[in-house]
């Protein structure tokens, strides 16, 4: 931190004098050319008034501190009276337990019990089918006839008769006379049967 002040207060000296330095060249290289001004008369002042010291203040002497007597140091117990240590009491060692021999206990033999047997199962007989009556035979009744109303015949409209429109002569267009052109005769080929393509089966029977 010190050398980062130093280093910038050092620049900036530099600068300071290297722009001074430049001033006084461009004074003396251009003189100024504004006019001399003339210095103005500083206005005289009045002096100072006098002020009269003021008397200190005395201050009174300082009151002494009343002596504390010293108290008496409490006197501390007396050290704890040392404790002899007790003999470490030695364990006698655990006695061996000899192994005991395990009893061989027979297994007592358990009796097969009898199976039950299951009783046969009964013989259901098998109930006879219910026959269901025949369906009776509903006669058809006969359908009433019912005579048609008789629906009386209306007059015919007869419609007047369609004027008759006499027919305009047709005029007579003769029609251009176009010349037959002579047909070229191209000679068909002859297929052999064999290489003919067999004809399509038709599925109705043939007319007599």
């Amino acid at each position: 931190m010190s050398s980062s002040v130093l280093l910038f207060l050092v620049a900036l000296l530099l600068s300071c004098s290297t722009m001074g330095n430049a001033a006084r060249r461009l004074e003396v290289e251009y003189p100024a050319a504004h006019p001399a001004v003339p210095e103005l008369p500083k206005p005289e002042l009045p002096p100072h008034p006098v002020v009269p010291e003021l008397p200190k203040h005395e201050e009174p002497p300082p009151h002494p501190h009343p002596a504390v007597p010293e108290l008496p140091k409490p006197e501390l117990p007396p050290p704890h009276p040392a404790v002899p240590e007790l003999p470490k009491h030695e364990e006698p060692p655990h006695p061996v337990v000899p192994e005991l021999p395990k009893p061989e206990v027979p297994h007592p033999a358990v009796p097969e019990l009898p199976k039950h047997e299951e009783p046969p199962h009964p013989v259901v007989p098998e109930l006879p089918k219910h026959e269901e009556p025949p369906h009776p035979v509903v006669p058809e009744l006969p359908k009433p006839e019912v005579p048609h109303p008789a629906v009386p015949e209306l007059p015919k409209h007869e419609e007047p008769p369609h004027p008759v429109v006499p027919e305009l002569p047709k005029p007579e267009v003769p029609h251009p006379v176009v010349p037959e052109l002579p047909k070229p005769e191209v000679p068909h080929p002859t297929v052999p049967e064999h290489e003919q393509p067999p004809k399509p089966e038709s599925h109705y029977p043939e007319k007599p």
